[in-house]
């Protein structure tokens, strides 16, 4: 095992609790996140704590994915559907929610209209992708659990009055899952995509409007990369939060290094009645 592996399962070792302890890894949220990081940090051992799917994964990976979140300004509660820290196996990984494509296209300041909805059966007659024209007519009433749309439409207009419109059928998403998401590629899905297939159906037509015809800000961009599991890009743009390594996870390994070397005795050096210490004194004599 190399020295860096050693290192990781060694840091490894601590809780997410005992690593965001760390005063290093305290001033990386801090950086990003100024007087809301005790908030953010106490909010992410909460969500470990009570998923134990998340427990499972490496705790390093947990406070990565965490520090993507903190450097796009998303909440990682999972019940506010803006950011989601995703266990696949021993690693978690950051995914954003459909909120959180909304969230950050409302800061941009460029969008008048946004909107995305999954549209049913009784709803949907006919969708022309040429003109955009789409023959649906709401009809505003509670669905079963297992009735599933025939699809997801989304929308917007600029202020300076582009318009966009886009529309996938259930089969899409579902094709488009199994070939992208990691660990999901079954036909049944599972983990969030199987507690809220809806949600996600949302945000990937989002996604997918957002970033291929909307504005490209700063902040989508990161997203983007964030969503394809790349996210060393965040280092330039949010405080220094990744190292110039492009390792998250190297950042978490050198935070635990710094507290390990707090914790080390300091070599003590006796002086004897003449004022020498004990290392003068062997190098005296090493010398004779």
């Amino acid at each position: 095992m190399s020295n860096t592996q050693q290192k990781i399962a060694k840091t490894n070792s601590y809780s997410v609790k005992e690593l965001t302890d760390m005063e290093s890894v305290k001033k990386k949220f801090d950086d990003v996140l100024g007087k809301r990081a005790p908030q953010f940090i106490t909010s992410l051992i909460n969500i470990v704590n009570s998923d134990r799917n998340l427990q499972k994964a490496t705790s390093s990976s947990v406070v990565a994915s965490a520090l993507v979140a903190a450097s796009l300004n998303l909440p990682i509660n999972p019940s506010l559907g803006y950011m989601y820290i995703i266990p696949y196996g021993h690693t978690a990984t950051p995914q954003i929610g459909y909120k959180g494509y909304i969230q950050l296209a409302q800061r941009s300041g460029q969008y008048e209209q946004l909107n995305a909805i999954p549209v049913y059966g009784d709803e949907f007659k006919a969708w022309n992708p040429l003109t955009e024209e789409i023959d649906y007519e709401p009809k505003f009433k509670d669905r079963e659990d297992n009735e599933k749309p025939v699809g997801y439409l989304a929308f917007f207009k600029l202020i300076n009055g582009f318009k966009k419109t886009v529309f996938w059928t259930y089969k899409q998403v579902d094709d488009h899952r199994k070939k992208f998401s990691q660990g999901n590629k079954g036909d049944n899905p599972t983990g969030v995509w199987k507690d809220n297939f809806n949600a996600m159906a949302l945000k990937t037509v989002l996604r997918n409007l957002l970033t291929k015809w909307g504005p490209m800000t700063v902040d989508m961009q990161a997203a983007d990369l964030a969503d394809n599991g790349e996210y060393d890009h965040l280092d330039s743009e949010r405080k220094d939060v990744t190292p110039d390594d492009n390792s998250v996870t190297q950042s978490i390994l050198d935070s635990y290094e710094k507290e390990q070397a707090k914790d080390e005795p300091k070599e003590v050096e006796e002086v004897s009645d003449n004022g020498s210490s004990n290392k003068e004194k062997a190098t005296d004599e090493a010398n004779q």
